[in-house]
C-alpha cells in the first residue's frame, strides 16, 4: 500500500444491485482439481472487448493460446471469469478449420474476484492435451461488472472498507478493471484461492505474474458512449487514444451517443495481471522537469519509446521539448477534476526530483502518470491510480519517490524496478529525517523475512567439489531474480540496494545505475540482466573504473540464489596495547572476530569507539563461518559495534560489545 489514512472514510454510494447469471449446476463426473486448474498457462491472449459504461456492460471475444504445463495430458480445460459474467461459447482454433465445443459453466467460490465468486466454465476437449502442448480457444462471453464487496463483507469488513479496496468496476463515472486478484474481466484458469487463508492469494498473484510474463497479449476495444466521448485507455499500463465516431454528427454533442475505440498491438505482457482504465478528461501535463548538470547523462535525452511502450512518453499526450538550458520535459501527467489538488502535486514532484536525478540521471523515461481515483492505490510501472488529494500532501513524498521512480526506472526486472522505487523512498527518508529514521524504516520493511526466509542447513550444504565459501545451488525461499513476492522483490530487493550501496559507495552505485536504467529490455534471461548488472557495477565510478571490485560472491548469495539471511554474533575482541616507536605514540591493535551462523555471505560495517574517536572499516564474513578485523587505533577502545542495522539478519542488525581497558603485554 502506497498511502494509508486513519481517518473514517465516508459512507459509499450502495453499489447496484448485481444479479447472479445464470449457471448450470457443477458438472457430473469427477470433481476438477487444483491440478487440473492450475497446470493451463495462458502463453496468448487475443482480447475484442465492447464496454457500454452506462450500462456496466462489458462482451468479450478471447481468443487465447493454453499450454498443458502438467505432467498428465488434459481432457478438459477449466476457465474461470467474474461470477457476474456469462459464457456464451466456446471452439477450438486449428490449422484444419474450427470446432465449437461443449461447455457447462458453474459458480465456483474463490476470492480471485472482487464478488468472491468466479463463473467457471468446463470445457470438453475432442482429444486429450498432453503435457507441452498448446491448444488455441475462441471464446465469447457477456454481463455486467459493477463494486462489489462480496468477498470483504464475507471476511467481515465493512461496506466502507471493502468499497475502498474493491473498486473495481464498469460505470458512467469511472471505468476501472484491474484483474487477477480483483475482478476477472478476462479469463484465467486458477486453483481455488481465499484472503483468509494466510498470503497465498497474493503470492498466487506474483507466481502468475511470473508465469505469464512471456504470453503475448493484444487488445481492440470498443467503448459506446452518450455525450462527450472518453479521451483515452490504458491497458497494461500502456496508453491509446479513443478515436470517438458519433452516431448522428447533427445531433447535440450532450445528447449524442458514438462508439470509440482504440487497439493495443500485441507485446509481451510482462510481470503484470491485465488491467484496463478509461480516462475521461484530457490528462494534463505539470512539474516541469528542474535543471540537473550533476549526473553523467544530464544532457542525454529519454529514451525514445514505441507505441507500444510504457507512460506517457509512448502516448497520444505530448511532453514538452528537450532543451538541456531549460525544463527537461513534465514529469507528470494527471488526469482528474480536482484543480486544486494539482498545485500540491506538483509542488511535490518538483521538490523529490532533485534526489532521483542525482541517482538516476538527469532526465526520466516517460512522465508519471496519475489517474485521479478515491480508492486504494494501484500501481503498473509509470502508472499510478490514486487519489491526486492525498498525492501532493508532505506525508505522501516518500511514496510520491516511490512512484516517479518508476518513470526514471522501466528495465523490466521486478527485483530492480521494485526495490530501486523503494530504496529510493528510503533515501529520500534519510535525506529528510536523517539515516537513523530510514534505518529503522529498513528494520520494518524487512522484518518479517526472518520468518519468511527458510534455514540451510549447514550439513550437506557444502560439499568438496564446490570452490571453498561457495554454497551448493540449492533454490530456498525466492531468489530475486525469480522472485513472486512482494516481502522478496520490492522488500528484500530494497535492503540488497542499501548493502550494495555500503560495500561500493553512492557514486559507484549512481554511476552504474544511470548506465544501466539507459539500456531497453531486451530478451536476456533475469539472470543474465542480473550478471549484466553486476560486471557494470564492479567497473562502475572512478576509484573501480582500473581496479573492478569482487562481487560475485554478493550476487550469487543475495540475487541469484536465496541462501536465508545472516545470523551474526560477536564471538571476540582482543585489544593488545601496541608500545610507542619511532614516529608514533602508543597504539592498540583491535582484533574483532565475527561468526556467521547463517548460508549468506555478507559484508558489514565494524566500528570502534573510544571515549575520543570513532573509526569504521568494513568485514566480510561467508555462510557458516568466521572472519577477523584487525585495526589500529590511537586510543583504549570501549565499544566495538557489527553491522549498523543496514544488513538484514535472522534475529538483530545490530551487534555490540563493551571492550575491558586493554592491558600491556
Amino acid at each position: 500500500m502506497l498511502f494509508q489514512s486513519h481517518e473514517d472514510s465516508p459512507e459509499p454510494t450502495p453499489a447496484v444491485p448485481q444479479a447472479e447469471p445464470e449457471v448450470a449446476a457443477k458438472p457430473s463426473g469427477p470433481e476438477l482439481t487444483d491440478a487440473e486448474r492450475s497446470t493451463i498457462l495462458f502463453t496468448g491472449y487475443d482480447l475484442d472487448a465492447r464496454i457500454n459504461p452506462a450500462t456496466a456492460r462489458l462482451a468479450m471475444r478471447a481468443r487465447v493460446t493454453l499450454k498443458n504445463t502438467g505432467a498428465v495430458a488434459l481432457s478438459r480445460i477449466a476457465l474461470q471469469i467474474s461470477s457476474t459474467l456469462q459464457w456464451e461459447s466456446a471452439t477450438l482454433l486449428s490449422a484444419t478449420g474450427s470446432k465449437r465445443l461443449e461447455l457447462s459453466q458453474h459458480l465456483l467460490d474463490t476470492d480471485v474476484d472482487h464478488t468472491g465468486k468466479a463463473n467457471e466454465a468446463v470445457i470438453a476437449l475432442p482429444e486429450p492435451l498432453a503435457p507441452g502442448q498448446t491448444v488455441q480457444l475462441d471464446t465469447f462471453y457477456d454481463g455486467t461488472i459493477v463494486a462489489s464487496a462480496g468477498r470483504l463483507e464475507r471476511l467481515g469488513a465493512t461496506q466502507a472498507q471493502a468499497a475502498g479496496t474493491d473498486w473495481d468496476a464498469i460505470g458512467g463515472d469511472s471505468t476501472a478493471l484491474r484483474g487477477f486478484g480483483d475482478v476477472l474481466w478476462y479469463p484465467v484458469a486458477s486453483r481455488q484461492l481465499f484472503l483468509g487463508d494466510g498470503a497465498q492469494l497474493f503470492d498466487a498473484i506474483g507466481t502468475l505474474k511470473l508465469r505469464e510474463a512471456a504470453a503475448t497479449i493484444r487488445l481492440r476495444l470498443s467503448v459506446e458512449y452518450k455525450g462527450d466521448a472518453p479521451v483515452a485507455a490504458y491497458f497494461c499500463g500502456r496508453r491509446q487514444a479513443l478515436k470517438a465516431i458519433s452516431d448522428d454528427d447533427s445531433v447535440p454533442i450532450a445528447s449524442g451517443t458514438g462508439v470509440a475505440t482504440a487497439e493495443f498491438a500485441a507485446e509481451a505482457l510482462g510481470f503484470r495481471v491485465p488491467s484496463l482504465f478509461l480516462v475521461a478528461l484530457p490528462e494534463t501535463l505539470i512539474a516541469p522537469l528542474p535543471v540537473f548538470y550533476g549526473t553523467a547523462d544530464a544532457a542525454a535525452k529519454p529514451v525514445e519509446k514505441s507505441d507500444s511502450a510504457v507512460g506517457v512518453s509512448s502516448s497520444n499526450v505530448p511532453v514538452s521539448g528537450d532543451s538541456t538550458e531549460g525544463p527537461a520535459q513534465s514529469m507528470v501527467a494527471v488526469e482528474t477534476s480536482d484543480e486544486g489538488s494539482v498545485k500540491a502535486l506538483e509542488a511535490s514532484a518538483v521538490e523529490v526530483a532533485p534526489l532521483l536525478q542525482e541517482w538516476l540521471g538527469a532526465k526520466p523515461l516517460s512522465a508519471l502518470t496519475v489517474l485521479d481515483h478515491s480508492g486504494q492505490p494501484f500501481e503498473d510501472g509509470p502508472l499510478l491510480v490514486g487519489p491526486v488529494a492525498v498525492l501532493g500532501t508532505a506525508n505522501a513524498q516518500e511514496g510520491l519517490v516511490h512512484s516517479m521512480t518508476h518513470a526514471w526506472v522501466q528495465t523490466g526486472q521486478p527485483w530492480m524496478d521494485e526495490g530501486l522505487a523503494q530504496f529510493l523512498a528510503l533515501l529520500w527518508t534519510e535525506q529528510e529525517k536523517g539515516r537513523e529514521v530510514a534505518i529503522a524504516q529498513l528494520d520494518d520493511l524487512i522484518q518479517p523475512l526472518s520468518i519468511a526466509e527458510p534455514e540451510i542447513d549447514p550439513a550437506g550444504a557444502k560439499e568438496q567439489s564446490v570452490p571453498a565459501g561457495e554454497l551448493v545451488g540449492q533454490v530456498v525461499g525466492q531468489p530475486l531474480i525469480a522472485a513472486t513476492s512482494e516481502l522478496y522483490y520490492r522488500r528484500k530487493a530494497a535492503a540488497v540496494w542499501w548493502m550494495l550501496r555500503g560495500i561500493v559507495g553512492d557514486e559507484a552505485l549512481q554511476a552504474a545505475l544511470q548506465a544501466c536504467r539507459m539500456r531497453a529490455p531486451g530478451d536476456e534471461t533475469a539472470e543474465q540482466s542480473a550478471l549484466a548488472f553486476e560486471k557494470l557495477l564492479e567497473r562502475s565510478g572512478k576509484k573501480n573504473a582500473a581496479n573492478p571490485i569482487d562481487l560475485h560472491w554478493f550476487f550469487n548469495d543475495w540475487v541469484l540464489h536465496d541462501r536465508g539471511l545472516p545470523d551474526l554474533s560477536i564471538t571476540d575482541v582482543t585489544p593488545r596495547e601496541l608500545p610507542a616507536g619511532k614516529g608514533h605514540n602508543v597504539g592498540y591493535l583491535v582484533s574483532v572476530t565475527v561468526k556467521n551462523d547463517g548460508a549468506a555471505a555478507v559484508q558489514v560495517p565494524v566500528t570502534i569507539r573510544s571515549a575520543t574517536f570513532s573509526t569504521t572499516s568494513q568485514l566480510r564474513v561467508g555462510g557458516f563461518a568466521s572472519a577477523t578485523a584487525r585495526v589500529i587505533v590511537e586510543a583504549p577502545p570501549s565499544e566495538v559495534l557489527v553491522n549498523d542495522g543496514g544488513t538484514p539478519e535472522v534475529r538483530t542488525a545490530f551487534h555490540k560489545v563493551t571492550v575491558e581497558t586493554a592491558k600491556p603485554q
